[in-house]
């Protein structure tokens, strides 16, 4: 069966093309949220919790060495030194959003960016 493309085929692809156009502009532009804070890790353990509203420099001791430096500068946070060799969480660009990460593998250093402080548990039930 041999079928001609009408007027209204093309109008219909449009529209599909343009949905989807849509939904990936909001998605890579509008999706991103602010985050409030970077929270670090290390070997899976909780070093602290930092503001992304106030400038410091956060040096990260490994056994009594500094062997990560973070700078927290501007809304967003930059891992600047390090002592590993590959140097990749140095050259990795700043973080400001929420669920952004800086990892450092051979420290198993971890950077986090999170959304709103929450508030503690007052209590737990089962």
């Amino acid at each position: 069966m041999n079928r001609k493309i009408l007027k209204k085929d093309f109008i219909f692809l449009g529209i599909l093309v343009l949905a989807a156009v849509a939904f990936l502009l909001w998605f890579l532009l509008g999706y991103k949220k602010d985050g409030k804070q970077v929270e670090l890790t290390v070997d899976g353990k909780l070093y602290g919790t930092y503001d992304l509203d106030k400038e410091q420099e956060i040096p990260i001791e490994i056994g009594g060495v500094t062997t990560n430096v973070l700078v927290i500068k501007d809304g967003q946070a930059d891992m600047a030194k390090a002592d590993c060799p590959d140097q990749i969480c140095v050259r990795h660009v700043s973080i400001s959003h929420v669920g952004e990460n800086i990892v450092c593998l051979p420290n198993k250093v971890v950077a986090a960016v999170t959304g709103e402080e929450e508030a503690p548990l007052d209590s737990v039930v089962q």
